[in-house]
């Protein structure tokens, strides 16, 4: 099993972006710290675009990050946000 690369963007209305900048340190710094995660990045690289860029090791490290953040004050924040996303195994 390979490396799961996902890029993408996560679009916020003009009103959500303070609740999004608020809440991003904290969920970078979990994701950041599970097991599995190479690297994750996120940019505000418009206002109300957030530029999305994660490594993790395998599938299963993907996944568990990905059920974490279901879970997570991140997704209570940002689930209902608009969010284009591409996954790849490297």
């Amino acid at each position: 099993m390979g490396v799961i690369r996902l890029t993408g963007t996560l679009t916020c209305a003009p009103e959500e972006v303070a609740a999004v900048r608020t809440a991003l340190p904290e969920h970078i710094r979990l994701s950041r710290a599970e097991p599995g995660c190479i690297a994750f990045d996120v940019t505000e690289t418009a206002p109300g675009v957030f530029t999305i860029a994660e490594r993790f090791s395998d599938r299963a490290a993907f996944d568990a990050h990905q059920t974490r953040t279901r879970a997570s004050a991140w997704w209570q924040a940002t689930g209902h946000m608009p969010r284009e996303f591409t996954t790849a195994e490297e």
